[in-house]
């Protein structure tokens, strides 16, 4: 938490004035008891009216100055602490972007959302009381002794107790508390983490009509989380009583001190009153302070887990000077080394037992396309996130144009790839906006090209505003198959030498998916592509096919020689292309074992239909 008081360093002017303005509202209250008590001693009994009038103007007088003071206390500190939480949200943000996959896959999505919101919230909470607060209420604690002192030693001797026994309970309590809170939070990033589950996957969740075990679900995390609430909220609530109990009972003894010593004639009644003025005050303080130290606590809580994100580095780093080596990039456009190449490659997730990539070794040359294929969870999406270096290999090199990927800067690597992920996300704007996230400076020629590569002028065309329409948020207002061109499309803007489509032609009909495979294929650049698809269809007319199967290379050929060679791939293909015979074209080139795969062959890969 000590860190992230770094941020306060653009607001040491608020910081000062806030807490300044607030001791000198209190100053002006502490002189309140001392009016009263000339008023009683001298006006009422002398009977002056006069001079209980100029008393009476001399405390409105406090009052005014001490509100004046207040509410300037109240903007500085409003402005420090709300300026404070802006940019240590923004620096959070920038940090988590700056984290690879691994990262956010091992923290999660609901907890870094918890982190952004309610944590730094309850920081800011406890930064706007700290310094409307932190100095004031020690002040006036101390100074109501102090001027308890001056009246009378004997009878103050009470405020020295009463005091250090509730200073006692109060940080009694914070200490117990602090972990406590930690907990709660950790059950609010879990319950968060039902809530966004379930929000995202309402259509699944009704479409199976899961509604009730789902309650049930939320129900419980819910319950587990009121019930650490209620247990810490028992905690502290145990604070204003004891308060209360302690200071009332200080009253009783501070009254029976002061009628004893009024009648022996040491102090006038005037003075009693003033001493019960300030025991009140330090009662009213001591309060105010045991809540600051709640929200002072959580905000501790909060601000450790917010710092525990900053603590946690990338994992990846350029491992050299990143600089571009002018004979790899004249060797590559020669054509003397290939655009990509794996060499031995392995990986393993974070936290995973086995691994999801085992050897890989392959080339791509420019201009070549590369389809990949393979049943669930064969491993294709994790090898193409290696070429972005969204992952890096646990073993072997990933190369670009010779150069292992690990020695390129983030932002050159990327912009010589283009990808289209599984999961078709537009953003929330207008589809101009959209594309512009391919190539910023990109030309009204260059988004047209895109979007007829991508098929996608039809979507545009149907719009009111062409080009300019609007996207809802997620891309809601567009069907599947048009949320997917148009991602293509913003790829395609970026004219990379590296062109990925994560099985992000799923959602088009087989025309559609050819045009577009033809229309990438004569595109001009010569992109090497890589079309990760469950359709033998959309990868057939590849260069080069790669078969997964289990993380491992199944078979790496055309077509043709992978129908001849690889059982995997033979397997996949004639469970796609059953006539209604239950025979297929190719497989009556095979003869009897063709036929018995026919019978076979999509029981073992039914998924990659």
């Amino acid at each position: 938490m000590r860190k992230l008081l770094f941020y306060m360093k653009s607001y040491k002017k608020e910081s000062v004035l806030a807490p300044l303005f607030k001791m000198l509202e209190a100053s002006f209250e502490l002189f309140v008891p001392l009016v009263v008590a000339a008023m009683i001693d001298v006006g009422i009994v002398n009977q002056d009216r006069p001079y209980i009038i100029k008393m009476s103007l001399i405390m409105v007088a406090l009052g005014i100055v001490g509100l004046a003071c207040s509410i300037t206390a109240q903007y500085f500190s409003a402005k420090a602490a709300v300026g404070f939480a802006g940019k240590l949200r923004s620096s959070l943000f920038a940090h988590i972007q700056s984290l690879s996959f691994s990262e956010v896959d091992e923290i999660g999505t609901s907890t870094l959302i918890t982190r952004m919101t309610s944590d730094i919230n309850q920081i800011q909470s406890g930064v706007n009381l700290v310094l409307r607060l932190f100095l004031r209420s020690p002040f006036i604690v101390f100074g109501a002794m102090v001027m308890a002192f001056t009246i009378d030693v004997k009878a103050a001797l009470i405020f020295a107790v009463v005091i250090p026994l509730l200073s006692l309970v109060v940080f009694g309590i914070m200490l117990i508390s602090i972990p406590l809170y930690k907990k709660v939070q950790e059950r609010l990033d879990k319950v968060l983490g039902i809530t966004r589950e379930n929000l995202t996957g309402v259509r699944v969740i009704r479409a199976f009509h899961r509604e009730t075990e789902e309650e049930a679900r939320f129900g419980s995390s819910n319950r587990d989380l009121t019930a650490m609430q209620n247990f810490v909220g028992r905690i502290t609530a145990f604070m204003n009583p004891v308060a209360y109990i302690m200071i009332n009972g200080a009253l009783m003894v501070l009254l029976y001190t002061g009628a004893v010593r009024v009648d022996a004639g040491i102090l006038t009644q005037g003075q009693v009153v003033a001493l019960v003025n300030y025991m009140s005050q330090i009662l009213v303080e001591l309060i105010k302070l045991a809540n600051l130290i709640i929200t002072v606590t959580k905000a501790v809580a909060c601000g450790n887990r917010v710092q525990g994100i900053f603590e946690m580095e990338n994992s990846q780093q350029v491992s050299e000077a990143a600089s571009a080596d002018p004979v790899s990039e004249a060797a590559a456009a020669a054509g003397a080394v290939p655009v990509v190449e794996f060499r031995n490659v392995s990986l393993t997730y974070r936290n995973a037992g086995d691994k999801s990539l085992s050897d890989i070794s392959f080339s791509v040359n420019q201009g070549e396309t590369v389809g990949i294929i393979g049943g669930t969870g064969s491993g294709k999406t994790s090898l193409v996130h290696l070429i972005p270096r969204f992952y890096d290999a646990t073993e072997g090199q990933v190369l670009i144009n010779g150069r292992d990927v690990k020695t390129y800067p983030v932002s050159e690597l990327r912009k010589r790839v283009g990808i289209v992920l599984q999961k078709a996300v537009l953003f929330q704007g207008t589809i101009r906006e959209n594309l512009l996230w391919g190539k910023e400076d990109a030309t009204e020629e260059e988004l047209t090209e895109a979007l007829d590569v991508a098929q996608a002028s039809e979507v545009v065309a149907a719009k009111e505003d062409g080009i300019d329409g609007g996207v809802s948020q997620g891309g809601k207002n567009f069907s599947g198959g048009q949320k997917q061109r148009l991602t293509i499309a913003r790829a395609l803007v970026r004219n990379p030498e590296i062109l990925i489509l994560d099985d992000s032609a799923s959602a088009l009909d087989y025309a559609t998916d050819a045009r577009l495979r033809s229309a990438i294929r004569e595109r001009k650049g010569s992109p090497a592509v890589f079309i990760v698809s469950q359709r033998t269809s959309s990868i057939r007319h590849a260069d080069k096919i790669i078969v997964l199967e289990d993380g491992e290379v199944a078979g790496i050929g055309t077509h043709e020689d992978l129908l001849k060679n690889c059982q995997t791939y033979r397997e996949i293909y004639e469970s796609q292309y059953q006539d209604k015979a239950g025979e297929g074209k190719e497989s009556r080139e095979f003869g009897t074992e063709g036929e018995e795969n026919h019978r076979t062959g999509g029981v073992l890969n039914g998924a990659a239909g």
